[in-house]
C-alpha cells in the first residue's frame, strides 16, 4: 500500500455512482476507505485532474490519477518497558505479551509499545522488516494477552513471514465466552472485513470480507460461560472476537463485540453474573504458538501461562460450579 508509484485507472460502468474514496479503496490493495479519504483531501488523488471530495459520486469514463505518499517516518525510541521474554537466541525472541500493551507504534501510540520495549532490549531489530514495525511478523490486539514470536534479523523476518503467509505456523488461543456452548467442537468460516458503517470494527457482513477460518473445541463448561480452545487457520483482524460474536457466544469482557447487552439474560446466580461482568478486557489469551526455527529448521513450540485476571475469573467459575 505504501508504494509511491503513480496510479491511473478508468472508472468502469460497474463503479458508476460510487463514492470516490470507496472506488480507490476497492482498486488499491490494502487501502482502507478512511486512508483513501484522507489522501483525497490532501490532494494525492484527482479525478480528471481536479480535486474532489471523498464523497463525490464518480461517473463511468472519468479517470482517477494519483500517488500513494510514502509512510510518515517516525523515530521510535527504545523504552525500558517490562517485556516477558520466554525464549531468545540470535534469530528470534518469543514473548508473553501482557494485556493493555500495543504491539507496534501507530497513530496515537508512538510510544509505550512492545516494539519500543524490544528496541530497548535488543537494539539490533531496528529496521528489520521495515522501520514501521521492526521485527514484527504477526500481532495481537492491545487487550489480548499471550505468546508472540519476533524476528531479530532480516533472514528470520523473511522466513517467519513466509510461514505465517503460507499458514505453516499454528496459533492456539483460549477464550472465555458467554453462554454454555452445546457442541463439543466446531468450525467457523465466515469471511471477515471492515464493518459497513463503523470503520473501527470488523464484521462478518462486510462487502469486502476476506476468507477466515476458526476451529474450536470446548475445554470446559461453566454456569453462564464456556472456555474454548481455538485454532485460527487465518489471521484476520479481530478474527476470534468477530467469529465468537457471530455464533452468539461473544468473548467475555469484549467491549466492542460483546457490548452492554452481553451480560443480560445470563443464567446462573448473581455472583456468577457479577464475576463475568468484572472482566475489564476481553478474556482472550494466545497460549501456544508453533513455528519452524528460521535457521535450524527445528519445530519450536511455546506456551504462555494464563494471565492473573483471566485465571481469576475462571477459578471463580470453577468454584461456583462446586457450590
Amino acid at each position: 500500500m505504501h508504494d509511491n508509484s503513480a496510479l491511473t485507472f478508468l472508472i468502469e460502468q460497474s463503479d458508476d455512482g460510487k463514492r470516490f474514496d470507496a472506488v480507490i479503496s476497492a482498486h488499491v490493495p490494502e487501502c482502507s476507505r478512511s486512508f483513501a479519504a484522507a489522501r483525497i483531501r490532501e490532494g494525492h488523488f484527482l479525478l480528471n485532474g481536479d480535486k474532489k471530495k471523498p464523497a463525490y459520486r464518480v461517473k463511468s469514463g472519468e479517470i482517477i490519477t494519483g500517488k500513494i505518499p510514502p509512510p510518515e517516518t517516525v523515530d521510535y525510541k527504545p523504552e525500558p518497558i517490562d517485556v516477558n521474554i520466554l525464549y531468545e537466541d540470535s534469530d528470534v525472541i518469543v514473548v508473553n505479551k501482557q494485556s493493555g500493551l500495543v504491539v507496534h507504534p501507530a497513530p496515537g501510540h508512538y510510544s509505550g509499545t512492545l516494539v519500543n520495549g524490544l528496541l530497548y532490549h535488543c537494539p539490533d531489530i531496528e529496521g528489520i522488516g521495515g522501520k514501521i514495525r521492526p521485527g514484527i511478523v504477526h500481532r495481537l490486539d492491545k487487550d489480548t494477552s499471550g505468546v508472540m514470536v519476533v524476528a531479530k534479523n532480516d533472514m528470520a523476518h523473511n522466513h517467519l513471514s513466509v510461514q505465517f503467509k503460507s499458514r505453516e505456523t499454528k496459533k492456539e488461543y483460549l477464550a472465555l465466552v458467554y453462554g454454555r456452548v452445546k457442541a463439543k467442537s466446531g468450525r467457523i468460516d465466515f469471511s471477515v472485513g471492515r464493518h459497513p458503517t463503523d470503520r473501527k470494527k470488523m464484521s462478518t457482513n462486510s462487502k469486502r470480507g476476506r476468507s477466515a477460518e476458526t476451529l474450536w473445541t470446548v475445554k470446559e463448561r461453566f454456569d453462564g460461560a464456556t472456555l474454548l480452545n481455538l485454532n485460527i487457520k487465518t489471521g484476520r483482524t479481530h478474527q476470534i472476537r468477530v467469529h465468537c460474536a457471530a455464533i452468539h457466544h461473544p468473548v467475555v469482557g469484549d467491549p466492542v463485540y460483546a457490548g452492554r447487552k452481553a451480560g443480560r439474560g445470563l443464567t446462573g446466580s448473581k455472583p456468577i453474573v457479577d464475576l463475568l461482568k468484572s472482566a475489564k478486557r476481553q478474556m482472550l489469551h494466545a497460549f501456544r504458538i508453533q513455528f519452524i526455527h528460521p535457521k535450524s529448521g527445528e519445530k519450536m513450540i511455546f506456551e504462555a501461562a494464563l494471565p492473573t485476571d483471566m485465571a481469576t475469573v475462571i477459578a471463580g467459575l470453577k468454584s461456583s460450579d462446586h457450590l
